[in-house]
């Protein structure tokens, strides 16, 4: 199990807790008839054992007849009473666990995954395992607690049992010993399994995300075209089933452990129902004492088995608890690190420096940036370009502060950036990304996302959507600003340059952001509208660099774009290799002067004649 178990009854308080908090009277009656079930099977063994010697006495003893039919009335009353309570307490369990699984403890783990200041975590193999294995498991997690609950009290009931069992003969109390080997037996079985669960999860991933890349329709075009079909499908096919056969290994060998547990309470059961029937033989005991033992050790078994399924059940839902442990454990960790806690600038006066900046994925053997020193001065639009893998996209990720440096720093107007609280530094960024979002809600929120205080200011989307030559886009909208987006959830379906269209109107959102990103902006838009769009955002960010200072920095793979650039970045392999203008880069030759030739020549190509 992942984290230690020391922590899980402090989880556990914790979820009760909540519980309470949301619905105090349905968590007290909860207890209450868990509290009650305690003594309705021990009061219907003691009754009917008084029914049973009331009807033996029958014949000589006055009034023997009606108290029997007394005692056998109230047994009646208490098993039924037993089942009310069973069924009452399961239903205002389930209800506590909908309550507060769905609506407290999953949008907080949604939080938590967003809530980490850097992205890192979204790139660890073992973080994402957690999360998957989470996915839609708030309602395990708060289960959890009252599967511990319900252990708890299975192993009081054990307790009001045996004692009832001491009542009979002492010697009938070493049933204790046999009803605890099947506890132990079934813990040695939960930690193959759980073991084995953690250890296959990465598969599991990998054939959920064939299955839904084979069943979409965005990537169903190509794959038929193709023929891919059967191979993603055989795929999925080894992944699911290298996952399930190691799965079914540790079931099995599980299911192996609790055989083996049930086999010695078995034997203990019959060598205590011997006892009890040669003590009666003997005149050592009454009939009711034997039908109190059958009764109670008849429990005794059902209560074992009761204990085992909640202590399995509680380990099972436990798991994703444990999981939940762990990136709660993830977020303390996250928390010690040190944050910064100074306000972004307003303005930028001398820009944003580099000083030997290094940073490395985590779990990879070479440096995704590597050294690199430049300043990028205020006002300035800085172009990053690069052949595939050489650090772009890592740069600029950390100007936008989602990775910390492995060494060396970047410096805000003097600044360490790390300095700089991470949301206010957000605050003062426009971007749109290459990989942007595609938010299936209403097209005016799509657009507003980009600064949610004017999320609603129909002025604002308008005037955004118009920045990034989205007008057109909305006019053929049926219900405009109010369209909900998303074939798959009953809207309009938009195409890859209508998507990259609203992600460019979303940077356009924010009025005077320091630094404005533009990673691969255009890469899904035709040529003229390519042109359109930069030639706006060129004129855009020097207006910004008049008012705040801010800093435009572009990516993109065609070069005739970035020409206008004060300051051109060419990386190779995570270094940063030429500095310069458009004009000093060629003027030079190598690599940037390669690149441009390259991609002159292939626009050209492309170009209609």
């Amino acid at each position: 199990m992942t984290g230690s178990w020391r922590r899980y009854p402090k989880l556990w308080a914790r979820l009760l807790r909540l519980c309470y908090a949301h619905e105090p009277r349905v968590t007290v009656a909860a207890l209450a008839l868990r509290l009650l079930g305690l003594v309705t099977i021990p009061a219907t063994a003691v009754l009917l054992r008084l029914a049973v010697d009331a009807s033996a006495r029958g014949a000589s003893a006055h009034g023997a007849a009606r108290g029997a039919v007394l005692a056998a009335v109230a047994v009646a009353v208490a098993y039924t009473a037993n089942n009310a309570v069973e069924r009452m307490a399961w239903m205002y369990t389930m209800h506590l666990t909908d309550r507060v699984g769905l609506l407290t403890l999953e949008p907080e783990i949604v939080r938590d995954v967003c809530g980490i200041e850097t992205m890192d975590h979204l790139e660890r193999t073992d973080f994402l395992d957690r999360v998957t294995v989470l996915r839609n498991s708030a309602w395990e997690v708060m289960f959890s607690a009252w599967a511990a609950v319900d252990g708890v009290f299975n192993v009081a009931r054990l307790a009001v049992v045996l004692a009832l069992l001491g009542t009979v003969s002492p010697y009938l109390l070493l049933l204790l010993v046999f009803a605890a080997v099947p506890l132990w037996f079934d813990a040695r079985g939960r930690r193959v399994v759980m073991s084995t669960e953690t250890d296959t999860a990465e598969d599991m991933r990998v054939q959920r995300h064939l299955f839904a890349l084979a069943t979409k329709a965005a990537p169903g075009k190509e794959i038929r075209v193709t023929g891919a079909g059967p191979r993603l499908a055989r795929r999925q096919q080894r992944a699911w089933r290298d996952a399930h056969q190691r799965r079914y290994r540790a079931e099995l060998a599980g299911a192996m452990w609790r055989a083996g547990g049930w086999a010695v309470f078995t034997l203990g059961f019959a060598c205590a129902l011997a006892l009890v029937v040669t003590r009666a033989s003997r005149g050592q005991g009454s009939i009711g004492d034997v039908v109190l033992s059958i009764t109670v050790a008849t429990n005794l078994r059902n209560a074992v088995q009761q204990a085992v399924g909640s202590s399995t059940e509680a380990a099972r839902v436990g798991r994703k608890a444990g999981h939940y442990l762990w990136l709660g454990g993830y977020m303390a960790q996250e928390r010690t690190q040190e944050k910064g806690n100074r306000p972004a600038p307003s303005t930028l006066r001398d820009g944003i420096s580099l000083s030997h900046v290094t940073y490395r994925y985590p779990g990879t053997d070479r440096d995704a940036v590597e050294d690199v020193s430049v300043h990028l001065p205020a006002g300035s639009v800085v172009a990053v370009v690069g052949e595939y893998g050489s650090g772009k996209s890592t740069l600029v990720k950390l100007l936008c502060k989602f990775h910390r440096p492995t060494a060396g720093a970047l410096l805000v107007d003097g600044t360490d950036l790390a300095a700089i609280e991470a949301e206010s530094w957000w605050a003062a960024m426009a971007v749109a990304f290459q990989d942007f979002g595609r938010y299936r809600t209403v097209f005016r929120e799509v657009v507003g996302l980009g600064d949610l205080a004017r999320i609603e200011d129909t002025q604002r989307v308008t005037e955004a959507l118009a920045a990034a030559d989205g007008v057109a886009l909305l006019d053929r909208l049926p219900r405009g600003l109010d369209t909900p987006l998303g074939r798959d959830l009953g809207g309009v379906e938009l195409s890859e340059g209508q998507w990259q269209k609203t992600a460019l109107a979303r940077a356009c959102m924010r009025v005077e952001p320091l630094l404005f990103v533009l990673d691969e902006p255009t890469a899904s838009l035709d040529a003229p509208s390519e042109q359109a769009i930069f030639e706006h955002y060129m004129a855009r960010a020097r207006s910004l660099a008049t008012r705040t200072g801010a800093i435009t920095v572009i990516i993109s793979h065609r070069f005739s774009t970035l020409a206008g650039a004060d300051l051109i970045l060419v990386l190779e392999k995570g270094r940063l290799i030429q500095v310069g203008t458009h004009d000093e880069l060629v003027a030079v030759g190598g690599t940037y002067a390669e690149l441009h030739s390259l991609s002159a020549r292939a626009y050209t190509l492309s170009s209609p004649a």
